[in-house]
């Protein structure tokens, strides 16, 4: 299937003069960049949509605390967290994925509200996953939230060269963490993150036999990026693909959905997506980037927790309610009297 591929790595050209080192992230797209907006709804999908809406507005909707019932019996309502996830646009992206089957979709969001729980990442008491459990997994710096795309989307670097451990469940926690993290990243109007793989080796880095997920684990992996976070993809990159990462992508590809394949791009250089200005020099772009993780570390943690928290002071302005616009809890805009107030 890769066989059109290169078998050379990507390299950059060598660039000089790029001014002081750059060791935070980005926190907004360029200037004069803009997202693809979305098709406004017909009439009959706003009133599928307000069909699911309305069954996650019912006060008495109760929810397992754990995926496996034999673990746990305890149900619980909604939460205020759980609440704030639960957006309009969150919603349609799973009504979308199911194609408007809207039982389906309901059960999707139910399943997805039980696992946030289960797997700590649902706000508030249910948040157990923390920059801490995984810090140790990012020593190397072998995923990396840098820079946004062409279309607005913040662009998650998985740098599988730099491994620095073995395969484990903290590992799934860590690509999870990252990918909640990246979605705080997001601007207003944009819901979709641009996915930028790289296989170049590093044997100064990574530990040997460490580099590649097992099949079993990448197969996990992608149940919950398909499953948990449906539409979210934006567009996926690779580059530097050895033969033993495609035979490893030849098992996994089958398990992609139709729709995701569409976005896939191999072997072509980041630069032709990425603005050079946000693209580091690594991959020929102008942003003279060094990973030094204590400092990146530390600035993606406060940039994600500040962004989180203007998202939710917003959510708490505008009535805290499930059904939301994630562009008015993204937004800068004022509020007032409850309502966005937009220039004309």
């Amino acid at each position: 299937m890769f066989g059109f591929l290169s078998k050379e790595e990507i390299k950059p050209s060598v660039k000089k003069d790029l001014g002081p080192k750059i060791y935070e992230p980005f926190e907004k797209p360029l200037d004069g960049l803009k997202s693809t907006p979305r098709d406004p709804l017909t009439l009959d999908q706003e009133k599928q949509y307000l069909e699911v809406l309305n069954h996650f507005l019912n006060d008495e909707l109760s929810l397992p605390v754990r995926e496996k019932p034999e673990d746990s019996l305890e149900l619980r309502k909604l939460t205020y967290d759980e609440k704030s996830w639960l957006t309009r646009d969150c919603i349609l992206r799973y009504i979308r994925a199911c194609n408007w089957k809207l039982s389906d979709a309901i059960k999707r969001l139910e399943n997805s509200l039980i696992w946030r729980r289960d797997f700590g990442i649902s706000g508030g008491e249910f948040q157990t996953l923390t920059e801490d459990v995984v810090a140790i997994e990012n020593e190397t710096g072998k995923q990396l939230i840098f820079g946004y795309d062409n279309g607005c989307r913040p662009c998650l670097f998985l740098r599988n060269g730099k491994q620095n451990t073995k395969a484990s469940f903290r590992q799934i926690q860590h690509l999870i963490f990252m990918l909640e993290s990246v979605i705080d990243f997001m601007p207003p109007g944009e819901d979709n993150l641009a996915l930028c793989v790289d296989f170049k080796a590093y044997p100064e880095i990574s530990i040997k036999g460490a580099n590649m997920p097992s099949v079993s684990v990448g197969k996990q992996i992608l149940h919950i990026l398909q499953y948990h976070y449906p539409e979210r993809l934006g567009r996926a990159l690779f580059v530097n693909i050895p033969w033993y990462a495609r035979i490893f992508l030849d098992i996994c590809y089958p398990f992609v959905d139709p729709y995701t394949k569409q976005k896939i791009s191999f072997d072509k250089p980041f630069s032709e997506f990425i603005p050079l200005a946000q693209l580091g020099v690594e991959y020929d772009g102008d942003a003279n980037f060094e990973y030094v993780h204590e400092k990146y570390w530390a600035a993606l943690n406060r940039i994600k927790d500040t962004k989180r928290k203007h998202y939710m002071d917003r959510f708490e302005k505008l009535g805290a309610t499930i059904g939301l616009n994630e562009l008015d809890l993204r937004s800068d805009a004022p509020i007032v009297d409850g309502k966005v107030i937009y220039k004309q």
